[in-house]
């Protein structure tokens, strides 16, 4: 089982987003009346919308207006953004320029419309190292169902166990796992919980411990 290409999560693995994600649903859920708290938006991180707006509904009842609280979380995060910029993951820039100089494939796999991750990476010129960009919106279900890792995958031309999956939340790494992914955490937000632990190839500490994980993936093949 050779490595050949990494597909890595965006928010809270490249850039320092989550807390923003977490602070403006909070936000945006209490300017609808909704005690929404940190619990509830770290619940739906990376989810896909359908799921996340059942999830809602079922902890706020079926008054819970998904589309309204998402558009509200979106032009706070928005004002926020074009003020304040986004701070990028420490490590991001060394980890995707090793990557690329090592001849691996690399795609992101986000829940992140494209064009606005577009913006995000070129804010801090990381998009280049992306040969290519799967969105949500490219795939029938998002995360955490397998099919944006597959996608990634097939758009990079390998097999998903070929690729390592970088991710930081329960539901992209439930995505990345059962697409046939190596899966490895970068912890952000949280550590691995109990059920995620089995889902997990390995932890690395921060973005920089990727390349061990690559290394020792590499000398597994030598042996």
């Amino acid at each position: 089982m050779k490595i050949q290409g990494v597909i890595s999560d965006m928010d809270g693995v490249i850039l320092d987003s989550e807390k923003l994600y977490v602070r403006f649903w909070c936000e945006a859920g209490r300017f609808y009346g909704f005690p929404m708290e940190e619990k509830h938006a770290l619940s739906i991180r990376s989810m896909a919308r359908p799921l996340a707006s059942a999830k809602l509904k079922g902890i706020f009842g079926d008054g819970f207006d998904y589309e309204a609280v998402r558009s509200k979380r979106v032009e706070l995060m928005d004002n926020y953004v074009e003020k304040n910029g986004i701070e990028v993951k420490s490590g991001a820039k060394e980890m995707l320029s090793f990557l690329k100089e090592n001849g691996y494939k690399v795609a992101l796999a986000t829940a992140t419309p494209p064009q606005r991750a577009e913006r995000y990476l070129k804010a801090h010129d990381l998009y280049k190292y992306f040969d290519v960009t799967v969105s949500a919106s490219m795939v029938s279900v998002g995360k955490p169902a397998p099919y944006i890792y597959l996608k990634a995958a097939e758009m990079l031309g390998l097999s998903p166990q070929n690729c390592v999956a970088l991710e930081d939340s329960p539901n992209g790494i439930k995505s990345a796992s059962s697409a046939g992914c190596v899966t490895v955490m970068v912890p952000d937000l949280d550590k691995p919980s109990n059920d995620i632990i089995p889902l997990l190839h390995g932890v690395a500490d921060g973005l920089s411990d990727v390349k061990r994980i690559l290394r020792e993936l590499e000398d597994c093949n030598i042996q």
